[in-house]
């Protein structure tokens, strides 16, 4: 029996030295204002949105081009932790409260505790950044969905549009959802931000106008550069519902 996750947040990670565009970009996204940043050297900040609980935050990191990573909200921190390490989690480092962990095919996570949000923000631009991404090599995909399946039991574990995606949605109310990416090649696992967009093309104009970079295009998504060098998704899914339009 795992801990019930009660909220969920995205977190992009962005270096240091591009955390201030990496949250002008974001806070336009989404829609949101900074809070006051915290951490040992102002590292952290939620985006928080007018009348709404808070899903996403910055993260400035110090070695690395970045990524995303997922907190996961429960009552019981210790319980989460014990459970994750049951199923093949290591821990990376405890904190007052809280811990860093990494799944066993090398994707880091939080176990954080709960401070009772339950008000998802609304849609907002047509828009709404509401999945991580877990970019897998084939050694460890399937690994990795058997331990998310397993670490979130109440969540509805799927296999996805495509042979090599595989989706894990949280109960109705959670804000993010985790969607599981096999490569085609090895190499080490990573993750990105997703949103589901009404109108790929009218979002991907207006990031543009933001400082954000198109990539490349997939049958139901645009791959973008924000103006802090991050990857993230525009995906053609309800923004709503997070499902694909039938």
């Amino acid at each position: 029996m795992t801990e019930p996750v009660l909220w969920t947040y995205a977190f992009a990670d962005r270096p240091r030295d591009r955390f201030e565009a990496a949250c002008a970009f974001w806070t336009a996204v989404t829609d949101t204002r900074l809070s006051e940043p915290r951490g040992e050297h102002g590292e952290f900040t939620t985006l928080l949105p007018a009348g709404a609980d808070a899903c996403v935050k910055v993260q400035g990191v110090a070695a690395g081009d970045g990524g995303a990573h997922l907190d996961l909200c429960v009552a019981n921190v210790p319980g989460l932790v014990a459970a994750a390490l049951r199923l093949g989690a290591r821990t990376l480092a405890e904190h007052d409260g809280w811990a860093v962990l990494r799944s066993p095919g090398g994707q880091a996570f939080c176990a954080v505790p709960w401070h009772g949000e339950t008000v998802r923000a609304p849609v907002t631009h047509g828009s709404r950044l509401d999945q991580v991404c877990l970019d897998l090599p084939p050694s460890v995909y399937a690994a990795e969905v058997a331990f998310w399946t397993a670490l979130l039991p109440d969540w509805d574990s799927v296999p996805g549009s495509l042979p090599e995606f595989h989706v894990v949605k949280p109960p109705p109310g959670l804000p993010v959802r985790i969607l599981l990416q096999r490569l085609a090649k090895e190499r080490p696992p990573s993750a990105h931000l997703d949103l589901a967009c009404a109108d790929i093309a009218a979002t991907r104009a207006r990031h543009e106008t933001l400082g954000a970079t198109a990539l490349s295009h997939g049958p139901h998504w645009t791959v973008m550069r924000d103006p802090a060098g991050g990857v993230y998704c525009l995906t053609g899914r309800d923004p709503e519902t997070g499902g694909l339009p039938v």
